[in-house]
């Protein structure tokens, strides 16, 4: 199916790699030009390589989207996108009892604060143009919250009432906002918390792979491509009826109705 959004240009933010390498690389295919971001230079532009296979304009950027001069380092390079992937690394698992007011700060800035920002740079040139999409990676854990995750539970929780909110009074100018949860998907971060959770019950982290991935109703962990996929059709001209939605991905695992 074609999404009617060749020739569009996309802001994909922490895009080198996992998700938001999985989202550039299914824009890039639709024809999208993308601009990417990313802390690290050399994995930045080995993806970079990478996506101008497709045919398609991509001018990487270096910084942390975290930051006022990341974003801002972004958004010169990228001013006036059709399309806004909001994306950062979560911050780390650990116990609530540990965490001060500026661990807490630093969570809500980044995983909050950033995707506020960078949508209000945006999303009036959007209105004008009569054409945005804009994507937020959070995480499964505002459905279903994983208690060694506090940080990220509260922080991205917050960015959904807000984009509750917010999506309503763009959509009818063809403006959709909406979100992507995902659950267990094959990540750097993915990793990093089967290691955390390994040390802490003193298991490997091989053992807890295979108990989870057995525990999934789709008996494995999701890949970053379909991932994109998911993506890429929310950003598609076809989803214009599709708005403040948080479509989760996690394989079944959520036993929810609702």
């Amino acid at each position: 199916m074609d999404l009617g959004i060749r020739g569009r240009t996309a802001l994909v933010c922490a895009a080198s790699k996992g998700l938001g390498k999985g989202c550039a690389a299914a824009l890039a295919r639709e024809g999208v030009n993308v601009v990417i971001t990313a802390r690290g230079r050399d994995e930045l532009e080995k993806t970079s390589s990478e996506l101008k296979a497709h045919g398609v304009k991509v001018v990487p950027v270096v910084g942390d989207i975290t930051t006022e001069e990341g974003r801002a380092a972004a958004l010169k390079a990228c001013p006036s996108p059709d399309i806004l992937v909001n994306n950062a690394g979560g911050p780390p698992p650990g116990d609530f009892r540990d965490w001060d007011r500026d661990t807490w700060v630093k969570a809500v800035d980044a995983n909050m604060i950033t995707p506020i920002l960078l949508i209000r740079a945006v999303v009036d040139g959007m209105i004008a143009r009569k054409f945005g999409r804009v994507v937020n990676i959070t995480s499964g854990a505002v459905k279903a919250p994983i208690p060694e995750l506090g940080l990220s539970n509260g922080a991205r929780t917050g960015l959904h009432g807000f984009i509750a909110g917010l999506s309503r009074t763009t959509v009818r100018h063809n403006v959709t906002i909406n979100n992507l949860l995902p659950g267990p998907f094959e990540t750097d971060r993915l990793r990093s918390n089967l290691e955390f959770n390994a040390k802490k019950l003193g298991k490997t982290a091989a053992e807890l792979r295979k108990v989870r991935t057995e525990a999934n109703p789709a008996g494995r962990f999701g890949t970053i491509e379909e991932f994109g996929d998911a993506c890429a059709f929310l950003c598609s001209a076809q989803a214009g009826f599709i708005t403040g939605q948080s479509l989760l991905m996690d394989g079944g695992h959520y036993p929810g109705t609702f």
